[in-house]
């Protein structure tokens, strides 16, 4: 009777899960339908919390950035042009409040959490020598998780494979408040399947192509990734496709994405940009030019957990 119960919510949320509307850029799909599992409210405050933890320890070690050091100026401007084009793949995008940070570290990771809490280590930013483009297409592959809801997913996925009947029970009901706990899901440590990765990397690259970022850099920043990776790979590379089927990815979806990286090119020269999402309160929105980060002034340097979903 359980088990008729379960596949008739299934059945239920299948059906009246809506069909994405596509436009031009690339295609990947409709959201699994099992993130509807879970509360995405739920998993926006575990999220919320755990970044707060993060950060509080970041402080206590002084390995956490000022607002106005360079490389945080530098991604907040990226960040600023990446973000209006996140509502075509999540509506719920634009009541998020935005957040971004930087780790001082060695460790070559970045994240974006779940609600868009995202973090780089200045190990990615330093030892890759990273361009603006390269960047652009790092945050905005991290930010592509948040849209996709990939952390709710691999929750009701896991809930689902590895719980008894009452947690699923609890999930279906919204009973109880500690599933995060009981699926074992560490969102700052949370490693995504193989086709989150492929839907993150495409999504990413449109995303960056919009925001006028060449999306060709990825194929420079996974050269520099495997590079990178010679011996150990980075924290950032983790269980995920080498880095030539990434490149060949990129190559093949170019000419989805290069219209519209050429339109946006073409505006924001201009000046004629999108307005941004809404900000984190009290935050100052960032206009200036990325300066010369390659001699920006930075603390010594300083070993932090690595963390986050890594790409």
């Amino acid at each position: 009777m359980r088990k008729a119960v379960i596949w008739l919510c299934v059945l239920f949320l299948v059906l009246s899960t809506p069909l994405m509307a596509q436009d031009d850029g690339v295609r990947v799909g409709n959201p699994s339908f099992l993130r509807r599992l879970v509360s995405a409210q739920r998993i926006e405050n575990a999220a919320l919390l755990q970044f707060k933890q993060l950060k509080g320890q970041a402080q206590a070690k002084q390995a956490l950035l000022p607002p106005d050091h360079p490389q945080n100026v530098r991604l907040r401007r990226i960040a600023a042009d990446l973000l209006p084009h996140a509502g075509k793949w999540n509506p719920r995008a634009q009541e998020w409040r935005w957040e971004v940070i930087t780790l001082d570290s060695r460790n070559i990771n970045a994240f974006c959490m779940p609600g868009g809490k995202i973090a780089f280590f200045l190990g990615i930013l330093e030892r890759l020598n990273l361009s603006d483009d390269e960047v652009a297409i790092i945050m905005g592959h991290e930010i592509a998780h948040a849209l996709r809801e990939h952390a709710r997913e691999r929750a009701a996925k896991t809930t689902l494979t590895n719980l008894t009947g009452r947690i699923v029970g609890l999930l279906l009901f919204g009973q109880g408040g500690d599933i995060l706990g009981a699926a074992g899901s560490n969102l700052l440590t949370l490693k995504f399947s193989r086709d989150d990765e492929r839907e993150a990397d495409l999504v990413g690259m449109e995303l960056a192509a919009r925001a006028g970022f060449d999306p060709a850099a990825g194929i420079t920043l996974w050269e520099k990734m495997s590079a990178a990776a010679r011996g150990a790979p980075p924290q950032w590379m983790s269980s995920h496709p080498n880095s030539e089927s990434r490149i060949a990815l990129i190559k093949d979806h170019l000419k989805d994405v290069q219209p519209l990286y050429e339109k946006a090119r073409v505006a924001k020269a201009s000046g004629k940009l999108p307005p941004t999402l809404r900000k984190e309160e009290g935050e100052t929105p960032v206009q200036p030019k990325s300066p010369n980060t390659s001699n920006a002034p930075r603390g010594m340097p300083r070993q932090f957990p690595p963390a986050g979903p890594s790409l």
